[in-house]
Order: C-alpha cells, then structure tokens, then sequence
C-alpha cells in the first residue's frame, strides 16, 4: 500500500518524554531564563492537556504509559529493589502498534526491567538504544558507567544496542536523538512509532560547557545553569527531531507527544512567586517529584498532529499517563485489548476539538507512591476531580484537600471545611486501591522474577536495580544487604562472576543460592570473582552475594559486609 494510503489512515507517533524535567523549565511557560525556541514552537504547534497528572516517579509514569493502566496494577510500584520490571504478560503500546503494522524503535531510558522478558526488545520494541536501570551510571547501569557517576558518565557511555552492550561517542541525549532519526529515516516509508526518552535532565547534572556558560554568565547558581544547559541541549534535539520530519515530508503524517515523567528532583523549591536566580523555576508550583503536590505531578503534554488537533489551544480537563495508550490506539484505529481493564481515556473528542471540555465527562485519577515492597494505605496518596484535590502525605498525618480551580497552588487546606467530601473521595480511594490488590490476587505487588537458563539473554546481568532489600534500603552500595529472585529455566552447570567496586578490602567471597553456599579468597585489588560449574536445579531460585572483609570497612553500615555490586550468571548450555 503506497505510503501516502497508509499514513491518511493512521498516523506515525512519536513520544518524546524527558527525565525530571518541570513544568517550569520552558520558556513557554513562563521560564525568564531557560532557552527553549524549539519547544517554544512546538508549544505553538500543539494542543496542550494543561492539566495532565504524571509521576509521581520514572517507573511507575512509565508503566502507566506504555500500558493504560495504573501503575500499581503492573507490579511497577517503585524505581528500584525490584519494584520497577514490568509485568511480562502486561500489554504495551508498541506491542499493539507492532502487532498492526508498526515498525516500533525505544531510544534512552526504559526504566522498566533490564533482563529478559521485561526490557524493550522483548516488549514490542524491535529496534532498541538504551541504557539500564533508572540512569547512566547509576548501580544499575553498565558496569563500565557506574565508575564515572557523577563526573564523566554522560559522554561516551556503554549503552545497549538490541539487548547487547556498546560503547558509543558523544553526549547521550545526542545520542539517542541521533538513533531516533536514523530509525524514523529508515522507516519514512511505513507507519512507525518512535519512543524517545532521555535521562536527561535527571541528575547527575552533567552537560558541557558550551550549554552551560549562558546561564553562568547570567549569574544563575551552578546546579541550575547546568540544568538549564540540559534543558536547552533537549531543545537543540527536539528541534533537530522536527525539522527531520519536516525535511522528509512527515510533519503533517505524524502524531507528536512532548511530556515528562513527573516534575522538578530537590533542587526546585516551593514557591508561590517567581523565584531569584538561585531557585529552580517552576511558575510557583507547590512540591518537587515524589509528592502528590501540582509541582511533583503536573509536567508539560504537548500533542501536535497538524489538521486534526489544533495549534495553541489549550485543554484543562485533567489527564493522566494512562490516557495514552487508549488515545493513541483510537488515532491509529486499533481496538483495545478486551482481556484487562484499560484504566485510561480516549481524549480524541478533546483533542480533536469535537467535544467542549466543559461537557466533557466527570472523572477521578488515583495516585500513590512511595518506598517499600507494599503499598500502604494512605501513605502519599492522591485523589483527584476537576476541581479538587485530596491528599495525605504520610498514614499518620491528616488529609489535606485542596480547591485547584480558585487555588491552583495548593496554600489553603480546605479539608476541615468540607468533611463530607473528604470521606467520600477517601471512599473511592480505598476502593481503588483494593482493586489494584485484587489485580493478579495475592502476591500482586511482588516483582516477577527473573530468568536464568535461556537462549534469549545469556549471560544475564544481575544489579542492584532488581535485588530485593534486607533491611534498610538507599543508594549506599556498601549500606545495603539484598538478594535476587530468580527462575532457572534450566538445570545444569552455571557459571556465576561476582563484582564489587574497585577499592573494597581483602576477604572471603561469598555466593548463597538458596541453602548453599560457595566461597573463594579475595586479595586487596581483586574486585572480580568467579565461580565456575555451579548447578542450580530448575525452578525458583535466591541469589545472594557479599565479601566478608578481614577489617572493618568505614563506608559500609555492616563494617565488614560488602554487599555484590554486580552478579553475571552464565548458563553454559550445551553445544
């Protein structure tokens, strides 16, 4: 079918979703530093869903995302410690697209599993560029950035091509870019999907110069003006992104997302005015990511798709992540899946223009985050109307609702005047939250293990991403004690490669599957062991990996227990 056929039926999509980025970081929405003319122009491109609820954190926006579903129904609850894989019998959107005609591309930050079957490629992506866990250099990254965290880790990252790890030149949201329009060029001629999402401006805040020195010479703080570098990097990219799709004729074919995964990380403060040069700006927002505040939820969502959506128009019914999937299935004429509740909404009509927000259906979005395996009830939940918000910070304080029509920035806590509307949104919260338990039964929040003994990732890289916390939980690598959850789906001989960072004292290394152990010696220097020909039977394993010190360590809480930084387990299958 001619391409011009294909694309008057359905069009090409491109979410383009940024890390930690504020609603205030653009200048078109206020900003009176950053420099955004690419975003700026795309704002004036596209209807704006100025009221739309993402986060509170990566994982779960993501989830959310990719399957039209809250986020506590697909046992992504968290960001790390296991709690952010995805479930592998969830749906995605590039798996329905894919399954419709769809050439499918990921490029940047995944965030939802980094082993088989939870990573990209095996979900319905099959051209992937991405790096693991929640970003470059972190514990969960590949070894070879984690060292670099902090100072160089952005530029000229390992990153995975398909699943396999590579080495490549530049700055890394370049280089996604870059491989977003090589992808999109190659695929001009077919319907196609293109996810981009960089890790930027998540900290750390590693830019060059060249971005950086404008803000500087403003007299703007460090900290921001190298995230105001990153923002204006992001621009240069998202511009690069548009004038390819103008370049190959596309523009008019393709469905165009702008949005971020939640707001501001600490740097940003709670104002209600105009901050000075050395605050973050966000238009006065109240809250920074993790809270249930307007400035840890509400982010940028741009959509632009010339003649069917309007330019410089904005929506104010609120929305949500779970809204994309369905919206997006509807522009490109595919059915939902009939086989699990869809949490989200077709915004088309919105979009589209052909339905007044004002007689647009009453609704009520749900959320809740926070550390720990389970969630608990009333711990930094929100449920929000088109007017109000209720919300409770912590279980044991009281809730707190707030007018967001006349007090968009949350400094008056209504709660006390209107008993009766707080009970009855606390009502549907905890019927909301007993049916995402009731999701898959018992057990729904606990992550799905992951594989050993297969054909399609071999050896598999086991981090402290996806280990399961014994105790006390951070990013401290030497403050932690953790395991893995594991399937062998082989019987046999395993080799399993321990790894600790590089400047850990002398000791006794030490490997427990279940309840056997394995132990070899390890000299100052040594920060690599292996133990060869293990057999671990078919089923469900623990794995669990440390260094007993011959002194105390003093940056580990348990002095002389240094927990594995990476575990590499091989299975040496046969022929």
């Amino acid at each position: 079918m001619p391409h011009e056929t294909l694309t008057q039926q359905r069009p090409n999509i491109l979410i383009i979703i940024m890390d930690d980025l504020a609603w205030g970081d653009l200048a078109c929405h206020g900003n009176p530093y950053t420099y955004t003319p690419n975003l700026d122009r795309l704002y004036q491109e596209s209807t704006h869903l100025t009221r739309y609820c993402s986060g509170p954190l990566c994982s779960p926006a993501r989830a959310s995302l990719m399957t039209g579903r809250y986020h506590l129904r697909t046992r992504v609850i968290d960001t790390y410690c296991g709690r952010s894989m995805l479930d592998p019998e969830e749906r995605t959107l590039a798996q329905a697209l894919h399954d419709h005609g769809y050439r499918t591309g990921a490029f940047g930050k995944w965030h939802l599993g980094d082993c088989y079957p939870m990573r990209a490629i095996d979900l319905g992506f099959e051209e992937t560029l991405t790096h693991r866990a929640g970003g470059i250099g972190q514990p969960g990254d590949h070894p070879d950035n984690y060292p670099r965290w902090q100072t160089d880790s952005y530029f000229d990252p390992v990153l995975y091509h398909n699943g396999e790890p590579e080495r490549y030149q530049g700055y890394c949201t370049d280089i996604f870019t870059d491989a977003a329009i090589a992808f999109i060029e190659e695929h001009r001629d077919e319907p196609f999907f293109a996810y981009l999402a960089t890790n930027a401006p998540h900290s750390p805040l590693i830019i060059g110069d060249e971005w950086a020195d404008r803000y500087r010479q403003m007299g703007i703080n460090e900290t921001h003006a190298r995230l105001y570098g990153m923002v204006e990097n992001i621009d240069w990219n998202v511009g690069r992104l548009l004038n390819r799709l103008d370049e190959l004729g596309l523009a008019e074919d393709t469905l165009v997302i702008y949005t971020s995964d939640h707001g501001p990380c600490g740097s940003a403060r709670d104002r209600t005015a105009p901050p000075g040069k050395q605050d973050r700006f966000n238009a006065g927002l109240r809250g920074i990511k993790g809270t249930m505040y307007e400035g840890g939820i509400r982010v940028p969502c741009f959509w632009r798709w010339p003649g069917h959506f309007a330019a410089a128009r904005d929506v104010d019914r609120i929305s949500h992540p779970i809204d994309v999937f369905p919206t997006l299935l509807a522009a490109c004429g595919i059915p939902l899946p009939t086989d699990r509740a869809i949490d989200g909404v077709n915004l088309l009509p919105l979009l589209r223009g052909e339905q007044e927000p004002e007689r647009w259906p009453e609704r009520t979005i749900f959320m809740q985050w926070h550390r720990g395996d389970v969630p608990v009830r009333y711990r930094n939940y929100a449920v929000i109307t088109q007017r109000h918000k209720l919300h409770r910070p912590h279980e044991s304080q009281p809730d707190e609702l707030y007018d967001l029509v006349a007090d968009p920035y949350e400094k008056t806590n209504i709660a006390a005047d209107h008993p009766e509307l707080v009970a009855e949104l606390r009502a549907q919260y905890d019927n909301w939250l007993d049916e995402m338990a009731a999701t898959r039964g018992l057990g729904t929040f606990d992550p799905p293990p992951i594989p050993i003994g297969t054909r399609h990732e071999n050896p598999v890289l086991l981090t402290q991403n996806d280990w399961r916390i014994i105790g006390e939980e951070g990013w401290n690598q030497d403050n932690l004690r953790g395991y893995w959850e594991l399937t062998a789906r082989q019987d046999g001989p395993y080799e399993v490669t321990v790894r600790f960072r590089r400047d850990v004292p002398p000791g006794v290394v030490h490997l427990r599957v279940d309840d056997r152990e394995w132990a070899t010696r390890a000299e100052t220097g040594e920060n690599v062991c292996t133990f060869p020909d293990l057999h671990f039977p078919s089923g469900r394993v623990r794995l669990e990996a440390w260094r007993q010190t011959d002194e105390p360590c003093p940056t580990a809480l348990y002095k002389r227990f240094i927990p594995a930084l990476y575990v590499q387990v091989k299975w040496n299958a046969p022929g």
